[in-house]
């Protein structure tokens, strides 16, 4: 079980983390977890040793914004996440779409544990 959570919307997400940057958190890395219909996305930061989290919990199919405007080394975990999982980030500063870790001929969205997910990724029907 994660302590120091807190939990965002996706509207609210970007304006979450930019409140952190000025206070010294370091963003460590994020987390995606496939929750079925649903994207858990967890953030995690470090200040003064002491770890903190931000999740947002999205539909999967929705948008999620960047924050490698706010972190800028963000923007290779979301390439990593894009990749494996399909998730569509908007706004990434650097943006591999969907080939920062996978050859053209991979399958898309590898990570994605649910049967129906899977089925909608090769058939376009989910943002790729």
């Amino acid at each position: 079980m994660l302590h120091n959570v807190t939990e965002v919307s996706a509207e609210s997400l970007r304006d979450t983390i930019a409140a952190r940057f000025p206070q010294g958190y370091r963003f460590i890395t994020l987390t995606c977890v496939d929750g079925g219909a649903t994207w858990e996305l967890l953030y995690h930061f470090d200040r003064n040793y002491e770890l903190s989290h931000v999740r947002v919990r999205v539909p999967k199919g929705a948008v999620v914004p960047s924050i490698s405007g706010i972190y800028a080394c963000a923007a290779l975990v979301e390439n990593e996440v894009q990749d494996l999982f399909g998730v569509t980030f908007e706004g990434l500063t650097v943006n591999y779409e969907r080939r920062f870790m996978l050859a053209v001929e991979a399958p898309l969205a590898p990570m994605v544990r649910t049967p129906v997910a899977q089925a909608a990724a090769r058939a376009g029907e989910m943002r790729m």
